[in-house]
C-alpha cells in the first residue's frame, strides 16, 4: 500500500475515528485504526466494540484532489502513536507506505517515521447493515435532538437502561427521552421517512455525545438506519455505528402532568443567572446544590439559598406574569440551570402542580420540547 494525502484532512478524520477507540480495550487490534486505500480514496476506521467510526477521504473533493493512490492496501496502526505523529508532521502532504508485510513509513517533508503495523485481516469487520428502513434528519437538528436530552441520562449503572436516550421513531415523528429518574427532557421532531415502520430504541448517551463532537453544523441531512441491535448515523463520507441498550426503557409518558396548579412566564436569561448565583452558596450543606423558589405580589420570584455555615442569598426577579396558586418549592439548582441552557428562545413558561410534584418547563410556543424536573423536600 503506498498513497499521498493531505494533512489537514488526514488529521480531521484521524481525530473523528479516535473517538471510538477505547485506551481500555482488552482486544489489541482494537487499540488501533484501519487505513484502506482503493481507487476511490482512503478508509479510516477505529473501533471499541460498542462504537465505531469509518471516517472516508475521497480521491478528490469539488475539483481539489485530497489523495493519491500508487498502491491499494491495508494496514492497521497504533491509534495512539499514529494520531500524535500525523497532527507534529512538518508539510501539508503526507506519504504513508507499507514496506515488508507490515513496516509502515510515514514521510512528510524531511521528517521520517517507521511504525510496525498489524495485521488488517484481523480487524473486526463493521457491522453489515440491510438499508430498508432509513429516514433522514438534517445534521444541525440530529445536534439540536441531542444537546437537548443527552445531559438528562443517568450516569449510575445500575439502572442501564436509563444512561442511554430513548428515541422512539412513529409516522414522521421522531421522539427523543432521557431520565436519571430526578428529571427528563424530551424533544421531537419531524423527520423524512417513507416507511410505515415504528421504532423504540435506546441509544447510549456516551455513543449520542461522541456523534455530536464529530458531526458539523449543517443542514445537510444525515441517513439514520435501525436494526435490532445496531444504529448506523452516515453523514458525508461518515459512518457511525452504535450498539443499542437492551431492555425496556421505561413508560415516561405518565410521569408528565396533563394539568398545572401555578404557571410563571419568565425571561430565561434573567432566570439562569439569578440561579446560578444563588446556586453560589449552596453547594455545601445538608442539601448541596438545592436552591428555594417562591412567588411572592406582584409577578415576583423570590430565588434565594441558604447554608447556615457559609451564608445567604436572596434574590427576586420580575416575571412576565404568574397565574394560579402562590407557591414555595425547592430544585436542584443544577437540574434547572442543564434544563434553561438546552431550551430555546427567550421566555419560558414554568408549570407547576404543587410544591411535590414535578414540573415542566417550556419555550413560549413551542411544544416539540419539555424538561421535567422533580423538586427537593426542604420547606
Amino acid at each position: 500500500m503506498k498513497f499521498s494525502i493531505q494533512r489537514d484532512r488526514l488529521i480531521q478524520s484521524v481525530q473523528d475515528v479516535m473517538k471510538a477507540i477505547s485506551p481500555r480495550t482488552t482486544i489489541p487490534i482494537l487499540t488501533g485504526i484501519k487505513i484502506v486505500a482503493t481507487s476511490e480514496g482512503v478508509a479510516f476506521t477505529g473501533s471499541d466494540s460498542d462504537v465505531s467510526i469509518e471516517s472516508f477521504i475521497p480521491k478528490e473533493e469539488d475539483g481539489d484532489e485530497l489523495v493519491e493512490i500508487f498502491t491499494p492496501g491495508a494496514i492497521v496502526l497504533q491509534a495512539k502513536f499514529f494520531s500524535e505523529i500525523v497532527k507534529k508532521l512538518p508539510m501539508d502532504i503526507v506519504e504513508i507506505e507499507v514496506i515488508n508485510h507490515l513496516q509502515t513509513v510515514i514521510r512528510s517533508g524531511k521528517s521520517e517515521f517507521n511504525l510496525n503495523g498489524l495485521d488488517p485481516e484481523e480487524y473486526p469487520h463493521l457491522p453489515q447493515i440491510s438499508e430498508e428502513n432509513v429516514f433522514k434528519i438534517p445534521t444541525d437538528i440530529v445536534k439540536n435532538l441531542i444537546r437537548q436530552t443527552v445531559f438528562a441520562v443517568s450516569t449510575s449503572e445500575t439502572r442501564p437502561i436509563l444512561t442511554g436516550v430513548n428515541w422512539k421513531v412513529e409516522s414522521d415523528q421522531l421522539t427523543c427521552v432521557a431520565t436519571d429518574s430526578h428529571r427528563l427532557a424530551m424533544r421531537s421532531a419531524a423527520i423524512d421517512f417513507v416507511n410505515e415502520a415504528k421504532y423504540n430504541i435506546v441509544i447510549p448517551g456516551k455513543s449520542l455525545n461522541e456523534l455530536n463532537k464529530i458531526l458539523d453544523d449543517t443542514n445537510e441531512p444525515v441517513e439514520i438506519v435501525i436494526t435490532e441491535n445496531q444504529i448506523l448515523f452516515k453523514a458525508k463520507h461518515l459512518l457511525f455505528f452504535s450498539r443499542l441498550l437492551e431492555g425496556n426503557y421505561p413508560d415516561t409518558s405518565r410521569l408528565i402532568p396533563s394539568e398545572s396548579k401555578t404557571d410563571i412566564v419568565i425571561n430565561t436569561k434573567e432566570f439562569l443567572q439569578a440561579i446560578d448565583r444563588a446556586s453560589l452558596l449552596a453547594r455545601e450543606g445538608r442539601n448541596p446544590n438545592v436552591v428555594k423558589f417562591s412567588t411572592l405580589m406582584s409577578g415576583i420570584i423570590e430565588i434565594s439559598s441558604n447554608t447556615p455555615e457559609v451564608g445567604k442569598v436572596v434574590e427576586q426577579v420580575q416575571s412576565q406574569s404568574i397565574e394560579g396558586e402562590d407557591l414555595k418549592i425547592s430544585f436542584s439548582a443544577k437540574y434547572m440551570m442543564d434544563a434553561l441552557k438546552a431550551l430555546e428562545g427567550l421566555e419560558i413558561r414554568i408549570s407547576f402542580t404543587g410544591a411535590m410534584r414535578p414540573f415542566i418547563i417550556r419555550p413560549i410556543n413551542d411544544e416539540s420540547i419539555l424538561q421535567l424536573i422533580l423538586p427537593v423536600r426542604t420547606y
